[in-house]
């Protein structure tokens, strides 16, 4: 099946009668991505159980390996990261980060002041992001960053430099430039405190807490007391990775949206701001049971079960502070909203624009062939639900895992089947999505 997916690069999916069953969703991919790079300059060898490897995450693996790193899965899949020690060597050719772009924005900071200069690239989708937005903190705390790409984009070619600590507010919340400068901020000389608009997800705090790293948190401010260049010595560590959220939203929207619904995700991580996904569709009327589990050493963040069953979903409005803590579930709460009575307004989400695809756009174009009213705003979308009719039909995922994986979700909903062009890109954060999906009564060809 998955085979045939990826030589024809489309997906069918049929409506389902009926959806349900158990899950353990890929790991996080967020935490994945952080374990994964400060392992990777650690002393000694880190075992890391539910890493997620998608194609994001080992492109970031093999850049890291590039920089002097050892790693290897064994039959279990328990990855282990044999570290550089602190002491990273300087890579030979580009580092392509394929389309993460979480990968790219963290390792530019973990280099900035470290002494080696590498180029980071990757796909073309990737090549069009803006990087300005790290680059503006990272060239005031002394980094040398050119931009070989148009618009500050990338490729991004790092030379290593001496940094110095400075006071950086972000204009926009994003927790990938706040890990992008906490890792800059270990190498720096003084102190660099960071200064969010909103709280944004905070993987880079747990994961720096559980190493001891130098840092301290106050309401909105992120301090990090700078090594200089030889930066942090970091320990290595058992890790156990909870599944991403992320993932599991979209069977916690097919759940609540079908009309033969009862999903049970287990292992989910609960870290309190990546829930928000969860509490939206609590207000939109979904029935969601969680329970937590008990943490023991390995776990960083905590996690526990989610059960979800058949709801009747209500219109909503989703924006203001939940947006930083929900961005890269918004594709598949459009697709609630279309499932849903009355309307559900996305607002205050400009980010979505400059995501793997100009994801409001993407969103809106694909629920209008499928019959759905919607209109395109600046910063979001309105939604006028349910749709009298779900006829199917041909979409398109414009090259973005979440919005081909949203797609197909709405095709088990539908009354005809759905077919996704270019689905591909899913295995950059999901390679289990088509079989889970099969797994939970749902028919793809």
């Amino acid at each position: 099946m998955t085979m045939s997916i990826q030589q024809r690069n489309e997906a069918t999916v049929h409506p389902s009668a009926r959806l349900s069953g158990t899950l353990p969703p890929s790991g996080d991919k967020s935490l994945s991505n952080r374990i994964g790079l400060l392992a990777s300059i650690g002393k000694g060898i880190s075992r890391v159980e539910g890493f997620l490897a998608s194609a994001d995450c080992i492109a970031v693996l093999k850049a890291m390996e590039a920089l002097g790193a050892r790693t290897h899965f064994d039959r279990d899949g328990e990855l282990f990261i044999h570290g550089t020690g602190g002491k990273m060597m300087p890579p030979v050719g580009p580092l392509d980060l394929g389309n993460s772009g979480t990968g790219l924005r963290l390792l530019t900071g973990l280099l900035a002041g470290s002494p080696v200069t590498a180029t980071l690239t990757g796909d073309a989708s990737l090549c069009r992001r803006p990087m300005g937005r790290i680059m503006e903190p990272l060239e005031r705390m002394g980094a040398r960053i050119a931009a070989q790409g148009k618009g500050r984009c990338a490729p991004l070619q790092v030379t290593g430099t001496p940094l110095k600590g400075i006071t950086y507010e972000l204009p926009v919340a994003s927790a990938q430039v706040k890990s992008c400068c906490m890792l800059a901020a270990l190498y720096a000389k003084g102190t660099t405190t960071i200064v969010e608009p909103t709280p944004t997800r905070d993987h880079t705090e747990h994961v720096f807490q559980r190493l001891g790293l130098p840092f301290s948190l106050e309401e909105n401010r992120i301090t990090v007391d700078g090594l200089g260049p030889d930066g942090p010595s970091v320990p290595s560590c058992n890790w156990r990775i909870p599944g991403d959220i992320s993932s599991a939203a979209f069977w916690l929207v097919a759940a609540a949206a079908h009309r033969r619904g009862a999903v049970t995700l287990e292992r989910v991580g609960l870290n309190p701001r990546r829930t928000a996904v969860i509490e939206v569709l609590k207000r939109m009327g979904a029935r969601i049971k969680v329970t937590t589990r008990k943490q023991d050493e390995k776990d960083v963040e905590p996690h526990g079960d989610i059960r979800i069953t058949s709801s009747k979903l209500k219109g909503t409005v989703i924006g203001g502070d939940e947006i930083p803590n929900l961005i890269d579930e918004l594709p598949i709460l459009a697709v609630a909203g279309a499932c849903a009575e009355g309307e559900t307004v996305i607002k205050d989400a400009q980010e979505l624009r400059v995501k793997e695809s100009d994801r409001i756009q993407s969103m809106c174009h694909n629920l209008l062939k499928l019959g759905v009213q919607v209109e395109e705003m600046d910063d979001g979308m309105r939604i006028h639900g349910p749709a009298s009719a779900r006829p199917g039909g041909v979409v398109d995922s414009f090259g973005d895992h979440r919005v081909a994986m949203a797609m197909a979700v709405y095709g088990l909903l539908s009354e005809a089947q759905v077919t996704i062009k270019r689905v591909d890109c899913v295995e950059t954060s999901y390679p289990a999505f088509w079989e889970d999906l099969v797994k939970l009564g749902g028919q793809v060809e």
